[in-house]
């Protein structure tokens, strides 16, 4: 496939482009990233630069290109219980205070694939016998969206997933699908998945008691950055928790948060 270089110019563009459409701050060393993801459009609608690609999906009708450009924008690296610490904090602090009367929410506001979500699930399944519960699982992209519903992964991405919940929570492909693994359907039943811009006023989602924001904010500005957590702390209860990751940081953003442990806040009652 034909390489299509890019401009300085050009990708001041794409810089204000994924800044305004989906919050996202391209540093210059993303130029190469941009390249490999937008090549082959370029390619696909045999237009000669990245002016060209910018102007097609700047046109209003072109709301479907647009949605696939910002796609391939979006770093979508993630796996089965990603970062432990929290879900031994989900375990062990906050599971065994849930009232049982109480619907527990959680949700996982940047869920991409939607190992996140399953991770939390098979721990709620696990740890919540009253069976309680709610996982809502958000991301910007709908393309890795309709993969986290399908819940078909390959099995060379589960380690994180240890041999007792492989053995209760996911099924072990045949034939074709050996070497894969489908999330097994009481748990993806239970699961939503929905496609929402945290860069925008959220849709009425109702109140969470814990939220997952995890390695996304590294691709903020601080303006953009505390814009998403003030929404996304409207939607926790007071006494809830928000997550994020150990490569975030709300540094330089008022959050009316309290700190609990590195990378784990809670909303004050009252």
């Amino acid at each position: 496939m034909e390489q299509i270089t890019i401009s300085e110019a050009e990708f001041a563009q794409v810089r204000a482009f994924a800044l305004r459409e989906a919050g996202i701050t391209l540093t210059p060393a993303k130029k190469t990233l941009v390249m490999g993801r937008w090549n082959k459009r370029l390619v696909h609608h045999g237009l000669a630069s990245y002016a060209a690609y910018l102007k097609l999906i700047n046109d209003q009708a072109q709301a479907e290109e647009r949605r696939i450009s910002i796609d391939l924008l979006t770093t979508n690296e993630t796996y089965f219980f990603r970062e432990p610490k929290h879900f031994e904090f989900l375990r062990d602090a906050i599971l065994p205070k849930v009232n049982a009367r109480e619907r527990f929410r959680v949700w996982s506001a940047a869920c991409s694939s939607g190992e996140e979500v399953y991770s939390i699930a098979m721990l709620l399944s696990d740890r919540l016998a009253h069976g309680n519960w709610e996982v809502l699982g958000t991301d910007l992209s709908t393309r890795v969206l309709e993969r986290a519903r399908e819940g078909l992964y390959e099995t060379s991405r589960t380690q994180g997933i240890s041999e007792d919940y492989l053995r209760r929570f996911c099924l072990k492909g045949t034939g074709p699908y050996a070497d894969k693994v489908l999330m097994d359907r009481p748990l993806r039943e239970r699961l939503k998945f929905s496609q929402v811009n945290l860069n925008e006023t959220l849709p009425r989602l109702g109140v969470f008691d814990v939220v997952f924001l995890r390695n996304v904010m590294i691709y903020f500005d601080t303006p953009t950055k505390a814009a998403v957590v003030a929404r996304v702390a409207q939607c926790l209860r007071p006494g809830g928790y928000l997550l994020i990751g150990h490569s975030d940081t709300l540094n330089g953003v008022a959050h009316g948060l309290e700190p609990v442990k590195t990378a784990i806040f809670r909303k004050t009652a009252g």
